[in-house]
């Protein structure tokens, strides 16, 4: 039985809905960070690496230098993902306040925004008079439409911010111990970079094909534009590192 959103009952809609479930992905947020993180983990280091390797630098010091480094750099990274986040909710907080003084000072132009959006989706002022009269009774609901079908806010979460540090500072640190383990084990700095130069490589492969298919992309274009970041921001570095040395 084939039944009308609209004329559905609440048991009949909770019905269908029980029936139709969405595959969207919905953790857009949480892989953005990995993403932010692992990629700039993988890389930075690399590079650090690299570089150190091609001026002879011994194997501890570049060891040393890289754990420096990857903690330095997950700090940060960290802190910047704390106050982006934060900056987010302090934005809607602001425009929440704003838009609720709006919605208590001047009701009938708020209301009149209301109209406005929905006849941007063909609704005719039978169609969505019913429904301003019923945001008018609801303040909160009222407020909530504003801020999603006005201004294109949505309500950013609590924890946030605090979530959003420890996923970037965590992926950074994971990104970052690719390319520096090769240099625990091999003594030779010169040989451990060959092998921190493939397993990175392969990391960056990996990660950019993954991130390619999370993300909707095409996950071979995106494995391959990942990897050649990666490999040109060592090479610079090892070749600056050169030419210093010859200085």
């Amino acid at each position: 039985m084939v039944l009308e959103a609209g004329k559905a009952t609440g048991e009949q809609r909770q019905l269908l809905l029980n029936e139709h479930k969405e595959k969207h992905f919905m953790a857009g947020e949480v892989v953005r960070d990995v993403i932010m993180g692992v990629s700039d983990g993988l890389t930075v280091p690399f590079a650090l690496a690299a570089g150190l390797s091609g001026a002879r630098a011994p194997s501890s010091l570049v060891l040393t230098a890289g754990l420096a480094e990857v903690a330095a750099g997950a700090i940060s990274m960290g802190l910047g993902g704390y106050l982006a986040a934060k900056s987010e909710a302090d934005h809607y907080a602001r425009e929440m306040k704003r838009e609720q003084e709006e919605i208590i000072n001047v009701p009938d132009t708020e209301a009149a925004e209301i109209a406005e959006i929905l006849s941007e989706y063909g609704l005719g002022p039978t169609e969505y008079g019913p429904v301003v009269s019923a945001l008018r009774k609801n303040p909160q609901a009222w407020l909530e439409f504003m801020m999603k079908f006005e201004l294109g806010l949505e309500k950013p979460d609590p924890r946030r911010a605090l979530w959003s540090a420890l996923t970037i500072a965590v992926a950074y640190i994971i990104g970052g111990m690719v390319p520096l383990s090769p240099y625990m084990f091999v003594r030779e700095a010169h040989k451990a970079m060959f092998t921190s130069i493939g397993v990175t490589l392969l990391a960056l492969l990996f990660f950019g094909f993954v991130k390619g298919h999370m993300t909707g992309n095409r996950p071979f274009l995106s494995a391959v534009q990942t990897t050649f970041i990666g490999a040109l921001a060592s090479a610079a570095a090892y070749a600056i590192a050169k030419a210093v040395q010859t200085v």
